[in-house]
């Protein structure tokens, strides 16, 4: 139980008086929109965080967390949205460490393994222990995390967004996991932005808004839009309505595209493709099928090995991202902190990145910050972008907020081509239904768009085209009103279009 917690920050009240009840043996989730304060609240739990006001109580006593290592010792454990593993060690290295076992002075090798084994095998959790986890999917990098959790005795798992990165089937087998911790009497807490998922496997729910717990409810007896009105304060539409519309001509053309990763492997092999104004072209796979390489030779950042990319029938293969933003070509990236963001600049510079030395923006060569924070301050009102500090380092801001500031720079340019990847990772469903509004809106438009994500639901909302990839090549192209969620789903495991409907 954690009751009247505060917790500020510099201008932020992050927490005012919260209360959260959550019973032995249920899966409680914790959803509210970006910076609500879930991941404040959740951070002092773990030890992570001190409150500045209120009182914790762990199976009815009263408690008080210097570190996390208070918190383990209470039994309680965290699995962050960003894995805390060591890439180059094995599985069950990384669960072991900083607790290994010794034969004398030795790192005993073979109990670890032993130990770990038995733990996975006891919930569940199978991974081949011996493999490193740089050669793991994400979904299997989870599972080492939840044992690591477990081997640590915690029988209070505080869960972090732990779908933000699954596919759907990763996400229906942690699903399976949590339903048989709980069984072994394990406590869940499941913080998350997916309503359906929330609805799918929590027993009650705490609904946080603006630093503040704004309902209390039982899974049961409620529905996603109730949640999703106490979360943003107003009714939001759930799904976003698509008027079908003729596409015009084509915008973008990718001819027998062959692209490498950074181990030097083929990650795009021969992919061929267009998308056309005025149409959105969802591409839908497991990650790592060489989606993240195809978007960044499209757009500059990666070199393409051999084939051709064709913007209005012009060559642009392998120019970099400067000529192509005077093309009209704008790129949502799918990793924000590394090729979205300069986290240290304030967020007012963040959000003129690519027109800085353009009018108004600059006038004489020098950078004119009135009118940028004028900029800045428009944008953050009308992405609802939070706080609304604009001087405020990009650093400062909540995973999701920094995110409503790139899509509220890129979408601002006025693109002709916009090449965009997991625009909504992160984002509440206020933010998502905006996002998705604004892309409907710049495809009716006339805008092409290529759109990436892992989210299958987005993909058949939005998409008026589908293409499949698998190993770096398209299994099949398929229209969302033509096809259904399991043919897609078995297209992203290699399964041919052709195969599947023979």
């Amino acid at each position: 139980m954690m009751k009247g917690i505060v917790k500020k920050f510099p201008g932020v009240v992050a927490n005012d008086h919260v209360d959260l009840f959550v019973e032995k043996g249920e899966i409680h989730a914790v959803v509210g929109e970006n910076g609500a304060g879930k991941t404040t609240l959740m951070n002092q739990l773990y030890g992570l965080l001190k409150p500045d006001e209120g009182e914790i109580y762990i199976f009815g006593k009263k408690v008080s967390f210097s570190g996390p290592g208070d918190a383990i010792k209470h039994k309680i454990g965290m699995v962050h949205q960003h894995f805390m593993l060591v890439n180059n060690l094995t599985a069950f290295e990384n669960v072991v460490l900083g607790m290994e076992p010794r034969k004398g002075i030795f790192f005993d090798r073979k109990r670890a393994r032993e130990e770990v084994k038995k733990l996975s095998e006891e919930y569940g959790l199978f991974v081949d222990i011996d493999a490193k986890i740089e050669d793991m999917p994400v979904g299997m990098q989870q599972r080492v995390e939840i044992i690591k959790t477990l081997l640590r005795g915690a029988e209070i798992l505080i869960l972090d967004e732990p779908t933000a990165v699954l596919t759907p089937q990763e996400t229906k087998e942690l699903f399976e996991i949590l339903r048989k911790l709980k069984q072994s009497g394990k406590t869940i807490i499941f913080i998350s932005h997916k309503l359906n998922e929330v609805m799918e496997i929590s027993d009650r729910i705490t609904v946080m808004r603006q630093g503040k717990a704004t309902g209390n409810l039982i899974t049961s007896q409620t529905n996603p839009r109730e949640i999703a009105r106490l979360m943003v304060g107003r009714d939001v539409v759930l799904t976003v309505e698509k008027t079908s519309r003729e596409p015009g001509e084509v915008i973008l053309e990718v001819q027998d595209l062959w692209v490498k990763d950074n181990r030097g492997l083929d990650a795009v092999k021969g992919v061929s493709f267009a998308v056309r104004e005025g149409e959105i072209v969802g591409i839908a796979g497991v990650a790592g099928n060489g989606q993240t390489e195809l978007v960044e030779a499209l757009t500059g950042l990666r070199r393409v090995e051999k084939g051709r990319v064709l913007f209005r029938k012009h060559e642009i293969t392998g120019k970099n991202p400067k000529i192509l933003r005077d093309f009209g070509i704008f790129h949502i990236p799918e990793d924000r902190l590394r090729r979205g963001l300069v986290t240290a600049y304030p967020a007012y510079f963040n959000v003129i990145l690519g027109r800085h030395m353009m009018f108004p923006f600059s006038k004489n060569g020098f950078l004119d910050h009135k009118e940028i924070r004028k900029f800045a301050e428009e944008l953050f009102e009308r992405f609802d972008v939070r706080p609304r500090n604009v001087d405020l380092p990009a650093e400062n801001f909540s995973g999701g907020n920094q995110q409503k500031l790139i899509v509220a720079r890129e979408l601002s340019f006025s693109p002709k081509l916009l090449i965009v990847a997991q625009p909504t990772r992160g984002l509440d469903v206020g933010a998502i239904e905006f996002i998705h509004r604004t892309l409907l809106s710049m495809r009716d438009s006339g805008v092409g768009i290529l759109l990436v994500s892992m989210e299958l639901d987005e993909i058949f909302s939005l998409s008026d085209r589908i293409l499949v990839v698998y190993g770096g090549e398209i299994m099949g192209e398929v229209k969302p009103e033509e096809t259904t969620m399991e043919e897609v789903g078995l297209m992203m495991t290699g399964h041919r279009l052709e195969e599947i409907r023979r």
